[in-house]
């Protein structure tokens, strides 16, 4: 099907649960290592955000349930007092130009460094990321996760339902469980990074009980219409492979609508796919879609506007865009126009800590988006 701009389906209004959106347009959680180093979200953070506000939704980067689940340096997390604080700035901001927010609670497993959080990487077994990771000396090796005990599995549950408390106290409407790009969650899913042989491992319904479990936790802490879940079939990013990528969401998608999460997210989303065909059709709930872009390529001259359109055509109900939000705060308005997007700059994206590539792309005015007041 072909759409006009003016008709198009990603401007209608529509709702998630209870919240009302103004477009189908979500901006996904998008990792630029901008707080500090305690985790808590600077004032920089505050001006993106609400640069963004005219999102439908805006999901916020991925941020630590605890200290152990630390990635990469700066990343936010929202397990101390200081944390929720400095996050009640950003959704005051966005609130006040209109908008809504979740927030992603990501904790990494061995994607992590012990430079990075203080303490040695726990993962499902003891097998460690394929590849160096970024510290704040530079990049390092990886080092070999420890093993999750019983007690540090149900310690961890407890941690996201805790993070989920914290993230309606700092003021979002929500959160999103990251079980997708290779971290923990993802980590027990696939055969390669669980090799466990107790009630968490071997079995599909074995793997997926993590994931089913931290949910679960988090739908009793904060609700049902207030959590949402990402998933990424078959992605193999930080060394993930997942073996049996069929079964393992065939078994995982149902076990998750059966506890009524208001969405789930699905990354490099193609209606062209079986699978992602099957994941549709089991979820009864609200679908966010994440179009195939050309992972690692160039960004579509349109931002990925057809390709959301085609997802909405077959059935997804609204659509994220990562990198065109990264580099144009009035993405909703430009795309609703047809006017020229700007081109991403893929320079101190990451890392940098500072406005550069981060606030300083300009409006359709001309001129950088204003800072948050």
């Amino acid at each position: 099907m072909t759409h006009t701009t003016a008709s198009s389906r990603l401007f209608e209004s529509t709702s998630l649960g209870p919240l009302a959106l103004p477009n189908r347009l979500v901006m996904p959680p998008l990792t630029r290592n901008r707080a500090g180093a305690d985790g808590v979200p600077r004032d920089l953070m505050v001006t993106h955000y609400a640069q963004r506000a005219t999102a439908g939704l805006i999901i916020a980067e991925g941020t630590t349930p605890n200290a152990v689940g630390q990635t990469y340096p700066n990343i936010p997390g929202i397990h101390t007092d200081a944390q929720v604080a400095g996050w009640r700035a950003v959704t005051d901001a966005v609130r006040a130009g209109g908008g809504r927010m979740f927030l992603q609670l990501q904790h990494g497993g061995r994607v992590g460094h012990p430079d990075n959080s203080g303490h040695r990487p726990v993962a499902p077994s003891p097998v460690a990321l394929p590849e160096t990771i970024h510290t704040p000396s530079g990049r390092q090796e990886a080092v070999v996760p420890r093993e999750m005990t019983a007690d540090d599995i149900r310690e961890t549950v407890a941690d996201f339902a805790a993070a989920a408390r914290r993230a309606v106290d700092a003021g979002f409407e929500g959160v999103e469980v990251h079980a997708a790009n290779g971290h923990l969650l993802h980590q027990f899913l696939a055969k390669n990074t669980n090799r466990r042989t107790d009630g968490y491992g071997g079995l599909v319904e074995h793997r997926v009980r993590f994931a089913v479990e931290v949910v679960r936790a988090v739908v009793d802490a904060i609700g049902a219409d207030r959590v949402g879940v990402r998933i990424s079939p078959g992605v193999t990013v930080n060394g993930v492979e997942e073996g049996d990528t069929d079964e393992i969401y065939a078994a995982l998608v149902p076990a998750l609508a059966a506890l009524d999460p208001v969405y789930l997210h699905v990354i490099f989303a193609d209606p062209g796919q079986p699978l992602y065909r099957r994941i549709r059709a089991a979820w009864p709930h609200t679908l966010i879609a994440n179009p195939v872009l050309g992972f690692g390529g160039p960004l579509p001259a349109d931002g990925g506007k057809a390709a959301g359109e085609r997802l909405l055509d077959a059935g997804a109900d609204l659509i994220s865009l990562g990198r065109a939000f990264l580099a144009n705060p009035d993405l909703v308005e430009r795309l609703r126009l047809g006017a020229p997007l700007n081109p991403l700059r893929e320079t101190n994206w990451m890392y940098s800590g500072d406005e550069a590539g981060y606030n300083d792309y300009p409006t359709l005015a001309g001129t950088a988006a204003p800072a948050a007041v």
